[in-house]
């Protein structure tokens, strides 16, 4: 692609990414990415991950993911460059990344709706007085000083060093809520609201919202404090859901222990995660028959 002046492009929002399987210790992972759809302003990649037995030579596909960047021009990272468009195989290639493009636009105005939530840290916490399976027994939060090393050249954070934070948080939730081994099954939409620069402090925080029988979704957010020469305030930085399940020793899913709403706000959380959580259920079920159809 022929950029019209020197770029850098910036990680505005992973979709839905599902673990499917493990990659092991000893095995070759490898990583494909090809760009689908270009807006004027944004870039659509979809990325393969494919891991290798070396000794066996079995191959096997781990995760499949859709990212979307914003590319910023190198002289003021405050402007969005222009996209080139891509050529298409297909009409329809087009039409349908253009389908998938106001979709992620609609629901990151959504998600940006939502982000006057707060996650209250919790200082000191006695949990032995707090009702256990409840929100305010597990949720947990970190703070993070952004330093050179988790930034881009550019001074701002990488999208990975953000993820990991979250999913680090997210997993202290999971784990403290079930008391068992716990891993990532999924992650819904990553949505990166604004930068963060270098200097910042950073609040991730993380709290239970809905619970299934074999499965937990964590909600959390990164909330930035401009630490130096800054007078802006706190802002909302990212955010997105993670859904865990509980694991036994030899690897096999237990059940999780149901979630106890307590306030109005807890319960209305719960209803929502409900749905998210029925509508996975469905489209991939309705995926399964579409695959059983075509074999």
């Amino acid at each position: 692609m022929a950029w019209q002046e020197p770029c850098v492009a910036a990680l505005a929002r992973v979709e839905r990414t599902d673990f499917l399987s493990p990659v092991c210790i000893g095995e070759v992972a490898n990583v494909s990415a090809e760009i689908t759809y270009t807006s004027r302003h944004s870039v659509e990649v979809q990325v393969n991950v494919m891991s290798e037995n070396i000794l066996t030579g079995a191959k096997k596909v781990t995760n499949k993911a859709t990212l979307w960047y914003v590319p910023l021009s190198l002289k003021n990272v405050n402007k969005v460059v222009e996209v080139p468009p891509i050529q298409y195989a297909r009409k329809e290639q087009e039409d349908e990344g253009k389908k998938r493009y106001e979709e992620q636009k609609l629901d990151r105005l959504e998600t940006k709706q939502r982000n006057g939530d707060v996650i209250l840290p919790v200082i000191n916490p006695d949990r032995q007085t707090k009702e256990p399976h409840t929100v305010g027994y597990s949720q947990s939060s970190l703070i993070h000083l952004v330093g050179p090393s988790d930034c881009t050249l550019l001074g701002f954070v990488h999208g990975g060093v953000t993820m990991k934070l979250m999913d680090e948080v997210a997993g202290i939730v999971a784990a403290r809520h079930c008391k068992t081994n716990i891993v990532t099954a999924s992650v819904d939409a990553i949505n990166f609201h604004e930068k963060i620069k270098k200097g910042c402090v950073i609040t991730v925080s993380g709290r239970m919202t809905f619970t299934s029988n074999k499965s937990m979704e964590i909600e959390v957010f990164v909330d930035a404090d401009p630490f130096v020469d800054e007078p802006r305030e706190r802002y909302r930085a990212v955010s997105a859901f993670f859904t865990y399940v509980s694991l036994s020793k030899e690897g096999k899913p237990l059940p999780v222990p149901q979630l106890l709403t307590e306030t109005e706000d807890e319960k209305r959380r719960f209803e929502e995660g409900k749905g998210r959580y029925l509508q996975t259920k469905a489209k991939r079920q309705a995926q399964m028959q579409q695959q059983a159809a075509q074999q």
